[in-house]
C-alpha cells in the first residue's frame, strides 16, 4: 500500500533550476508527486561563503519501504552529478526525505523525520506551503506549527 512521503531537493551549484527540475521528474518514476511547493532562494546553513540554495519540496506517495527510498534518491543525486564532499558544503542536488507517513526511523544511515527539519527554515517554509497540517511524528506538532515556532534567521524567500 502507498505510504505519503514528502522530500525537499536543494541545489547550489551549476545550473540550479535545472537540476531540481530534473530532479523533480526523476523522482517520479518512484513517487507519485501530488502536490509541488515554489522554489525557494535560501542562505546556506551551517557553512558560510557559498552560493544560496534553491530549494523544493515535493509531496507524494510511494510503494518503497525507507531504505529502499534513501537509495533510490542516492541514485538520483549520483546522476545529477552530486559528488561527496565536506559536510554543509555545495551541492549539485540534495534530495532530503522530510517525512514518510507516521514512521520514527532512527537508523546510523536514515533517520525520518529529518532530525533538523524543525531547526531549518529552508526547509519548512517550502514543506509547510504543501503540508501545513501535516503532524510530525513523534510529538504530533504540525508543520505550521514548527515553522511558527522556527528561530532560524537565515533568509529564504520564494522565486
Amino acid at each position: 500500500m502507498p505510504e505519503e512521503v514528502i522530500l525537499l531537493l536543494g541545489s547550489n551549484v551549476g545550473r540550479r533550476v535545472r537540476r531540481l527540475r530534473d530532479g523533480v521528474a526523476a523522482i517520479a518514476r518512484g513517487v507519485t508527486i501530488g502536490r509541488m511547493s515554489r522554489m525557494y532562494a535560501g542562505e546556506p546553513s551551517g557553512r558560510a561563503n557559498q552560493p544560496w540554495y534553491l530549494n523544493i519540496a515535493v509531496r507524494g506517495e510511494t510503494d518503497f519501504a525507507p531504505d529502499a527510498l534513501l537509495q533510490f534518491v542516492k541514485r538520483i543525486e549520483a546522476e545529477a552529478g552530486r559528488k561527496t564532499g565536506a559536510r554543509w558544503g555545495p551541492r549539485e542536488l540534495d534530495i532530503d526525505i522530510i517525512l514518510m507517513g507516521n514512521r520514527v526511523v532512527r537508523e546510523p544511515h536514515l533517520a525520518i523525520p529529518h532530525p533538523q527539519m524543525s531547526v531549518r527554515r529552508f526547509c519548512l517554509v517550502p514543506v509547510a506551503e504543501i503540508a501545513p497540517e501535516v503532524p510530525v511524528p513523534p510529538g504530533g506538532e504540525t508543520v505550521r506549527d514548527l515553522l511558527e515556532a522556527c528561530r532560524d534567521p537565515l533568509e529564504v524567500s520564494p522565486l
